[in-house]
């Protein structure tokens, strides 16, 4: 069978492709700290990005949903209020690992928890290192959640 194929010139359109989870996570915090107003398109739609979008929400930080955009209001880098509850991370290992280390230079303590099966995962690798670095985090025996971050002056390492 031959079938005729006519060249096409010029093709016009608009597509839009659901945002990335890890860069949605990232740019929920970024926009956090800033200071001022950070408009967010195309942020990941599920459950994990909603976790991170939460607790940033108890944490004091005005988020905002309008035509698909998101708005977030910058409470600066070290802003965020002390929550009376603790943060529940879900199911999202990002959220509870990026938060972690958000909270570590906070000026207040912060307890994350998450779901049983985030509970399960051990946290030893966020742990580690923020400790070298000055923060004071404890965890359950087996060093999973929920974990309490209790916030302060950090310094780098190597």
């Amino acid at each position: 069978m031959n079938l005729p194929i006519s060249p096409v010139y010029t093709i016009r359109g608009r597509i839009s492709l659901p945002g990335d989870k890890s860069i949605s996570h990232r740019a929920l915090m970024l926009g956090a700290m800033a200071e001022g107003e950070t408009v967010i398109r195309g942020l990941a739609p599920g459950e994990d990005v909603n976790s991170t979008k939460r607790c940033l929400q108890q944490l004091g930080v005005i988020i905002k949903e309008k035509n698909g955009e998101i708005f977030v209001q910058g409470r600066g880098r070290f802003g965020l209020q002390k929550s009376e509850k603790m943060l529940d991370a879900g199911n999202s290992g990002t959220t509870i690992r990026l938060l972690a280390g958000l909270l570590a230079s906070q000026s207040f303590s912060a307890t994350i928890t998450g779901d049983a099966s985030l509970q399960r995962r051990p946290m030893r690798r966020i742990i580690e290192p923020l400790t070298q670095m000055g923060a004071k985090i404890t965890a359950q025996a087996n060093g999973c959640a929920p974990i309490t971050i209790h916030g302060g002056k950090l310094h780098g390492i190597h």
